[in-house]
């Protein structure tokens, strides 16, 4: 009798044992097919105001190579820069604001001619339709192809750009090649839900 009740409480035991354990197999959750809202493609035209010089830049270096020659040149090989530049509606700078990029720039060419920075930017929309919302990219920016448009890759966004996807293509509208000083113009196609 008392190896039966022992029997019992272990069989009791593991039963116990057994569904606490499947209970914490769950940490994961579950996945369930999702359906798809119809992807939109939104088109945006703006324009981003890169300012390294002056009493209020927008865009400033935080970090240079010794060895490059960082320090003598407005953009140096191996400068890292954080930036907080305009967004606006039109190239003067007395036009409407309408959001700020954000994030930071690498110089990441040896040669000038062939200028190219490496950048990580949440382009941010503080009026207008999309206000509250933002388009992330991330991305090799060949800014000596003046000649031409260049591209970068959208690799996300907030708000009505969650899950974005894209690219956007930027065409310099007037560039200081002394300062390094940039109005540039940004033609974005977004993909999204």
């Amino acid at each position: 009798m008392k190896s039966g009740i022992m029997s019992l409480i272990f069989a009791l035991y593991l039963a116990v044992m057994v569904v606490t354990a499947n209970s914490d197999s769950n940490y994961y959750g579950t996945t369930k097919p999702v359906h798809p809202k119809e992807e939109k493609v939104t088109r945006l035209r703006f324009y981003l105001h890169d300012i390294l010089s002056g009493r209020n830049p927008s865009a400033v270096r935080i970090a240079h190579a010794n060895l490059t020659g960082g320090a003598d040149s407005a953009v140096g090989f191996g400068s890292l820069f954080a930036m907080d530049d305009p967004l606006t509606v039109g190239p003067g700078k007395d036009s409407k604001e309408i959001g700020n990029g954000r994030g930071m720039y690498v110089s990441a060419s040896k040669d000038i001619r062939k200028f190219t920075i490496v950048m990580y930017a949440d382009l941010a929309f503080t009026a207008g339709k999309f206000n509250g919302s933002s388009i992330s990219v991330f991305s090799r920016n060949p800014v000596a192809e003046e000649a031409g448009e260049r591209e970068i890759g959208i690799v996300g966004g907030r708000g009505k750009f969650r899950m974005a996807r894209g690219f956007v293509k930027i065409k310099t509208h007037q560039i200081d090649m002394k300062t390094g000083d940039a109005v540039l113009r940004y033609d974005a196609t977004v993909y999204h839900y």
